[in-house]
């Protein structure tokens, strides 16, 4: 049983924003998050629930930021795992160094090892492990907010390999014996772009949310917080224009392709502000200006501009 330490309820409000240029204790520099309230509801729920909360939606719409958001507004650690092709879930929880303890108890055995205090560490299994993101969450004496990215790169069986640890929290060190059981219970997010079909017994084991794409006015305050004091009538114009660019790839890819995101948007916004606010205007009048910033393939150039040619 996950004994809960907490002092008082835990509750997201998505209000509690950092300040422009503000990092966090590892050095990332921390953007504003603005959740909707469908979003802050779940948040709340799996906290309250203890169960990982398995965030989709389109590339680039923030998924992956809302534990960081998350994180800052509670006041408590983040452990992010990235997940790749190759990642396996131990890899989350331990990995253990048996090369080096093999190369250390040979050492010894020779007698180069000569200090009498090396002799027990490398007798010692558990001077070889190295704790994952779970496993250091989980021997965190306060909830911690992990971030398991892009769970659907990993291989298939991966979300079924982590049952046990979602489920029970705890694991047990296979070269040692020993077991990990939750100080206090995490709070886990879960991204997935889709790529692959996630397993029932994982799925039941999760509550679900779909990150919707923001709405216009949505867009505008996104930027406003992430550019203060950016005139207005430059940052509507190139909300309007962006959300012209992303019809015009609905209609030409339809709704399950792949469209420009607000991350992209953010990026492009502050390419545009480099430039006199009344030169920029012009261009937005025009051809899509710095289209590289927003259009990441070459089909997309191409379709775009066919849409410009037939609109002149």
């Amino acid at each position: 049983m996950v004994k809960n330490i907490t002092q008082k309820p835990l509750e997201y409000t998505g209000k509690v924003q950092p300040q422009l240029g503000e990092r966090d204790a590892s050095g990332h520099l921390l953007y504003p998050y603005l959740p909707n309230e469908e979003l802050i509801e779940a948040v709340n729920l799996t906290i309250y629930l203890e169960r990982p909360l398995l965030l989709k939606g389109e590339p680039g719409c923030g998924k992956t930021r809302l534990a960081r958001a998350v994180a800052y507004e509670l006041g408590l650690p983040l452990e992010a795992w990235y997940i790749k092709s190759t990642t396996r879930a131990k890899d989350g929880l331990y990995s253990y160094d048996a090369v080096t303890r093999l190369r250390d108890a040979q050492l010894a055995a020779t007698g180069r090892i000569i200090k009498d205090e090396d002799i027990p560490r490398i007798s010692d299994p558990a001077t070889y492990v190295k704790w994952g993101p779970l496993g250091r969450a989980f021997q965190n004496e306060q909830r911690t907010v992990v971030l398991i990215d892009e769970i659907d790169k990993a291989d298939i069986d991966f979300p079924n390999d982590l049952l046990l640890e979602l489920d029970e929290q705890r694991f047990i060190v296979e070269e040692t014996g020993q077991e990990v059981q939750a100080k206090a219970p995490p709070i886990v997010f879960i991204t997935s772009n889709d790529e692959k079909d996630l397993p029932d017994a994982f799925l039941r084991r999760c509550l679900f949310h779909y990150v919707e794409f923001p709405s216009p006015e949505r867009l505008v305050e996104i930027v406003n917080n992430h550019f203060p004091d950016s005139p207005k009538a430059l940052v509507n114009k190139a909300v309007v224009r962006f959300l012209m660019l992303r019809e015009e790839m609905r209609k030409d890819k339809g709704e399950g392709g792949k469209k420009v995101s607000t991350s992209e948007l953010i990026d492009w916004f502050k390419v545009l502000r480099r430039f006199p606010q009344d030169e920029v205007l012009a261009k937005l009048d025009g051809k899509l200006p710095f289209a590289g910033v927003l259009l990441k393939s070459w089909d997309d150039h191409i379709r775009h501009l066919r849409e410009s040619r037939g609109r002149e």
